[in-house]
């Protein structure tokens, strides 16, 4: 058999079981999977520096271990010094394999690096099953070379699941591992 990420294997064996009889699902189809996770990073200070975004490129590549695509302004505002096609960002988004190996990184190493780290909060959900977590320092990625970074930046993180309410999205992500705070059932 090929490689499996163990996360993919205990979603598989232990949280699938785990999912169906609390949520009392008949098939095991209606069981909610997680279907990819999005990362985003917004680089404002782009319009003035174009090195920035270009960091911002290289640094998500590393972390995702996936090519990150840059973001486009689509129109140009003059107050923000923006015109149309100037890049302001960078996107990546991880599915199958890298999206398990990256969720396993970033709950067992990166989460932890965190100063202050009490969990994360359980009301970023959107009403449809998916989860948006903000990262304010990328540097709690062990890929990042502190010695190398000019800017410290943040970045959000999508889990698009395929959950229809927000409690079942919920009891996915915590049975994945993802350390909420206020742990209610």
């Amino acid at each position: 058999m090929s490689y499996q990420p163990s996360l993919r294997k205990k979603y598989k064996e232990e949280i699938v079981p785990a999912l169906m009889e609390q949520f009392q699902y008949s098939s095991i189809m209606q069981v909610p999977k997680l279907a990819k996770i999005c990362l985003n990073q917004g680089v404002g200070q782009a319009t003035q520096d174009k090195k920035l975004a270009d960091n911002a490129l290289a640094e998500l590549t590393m972390i995702a271990g996936q090519k990150a695509v840059p973001t486009k302004a689509r129109k140009s505002i003059s107050n923000f010094k923006l015109r149309e096609d100037m890049t302001i960002g960078a996107r990546v988004t991880l599915r199958q394999d890298r999206m398990y190996e990256f969720l396993e990184r970033l709950v067992s190493v990166a989460l932890p690096r965190v100063r202050d780290f009490r969990g994360i909060n359980d009301k970023s959900f959107d009403g449809r099953g998916n989860y948006t977590l903000g990262i304010t320092e990328h540097i709690i990625f062990p890929e990042i070379d502190l010695d190398k970074v000019s800017r410290i930046t943040g970045m959000d993180v999508t889990f698009v699941t395929t959950a229809n309410t927000d409690a079942e999205a919920l009891a996915l992500l915590k049975l994945l591992g993802l350390p909420f705070k206020n742990q209610r059932n």
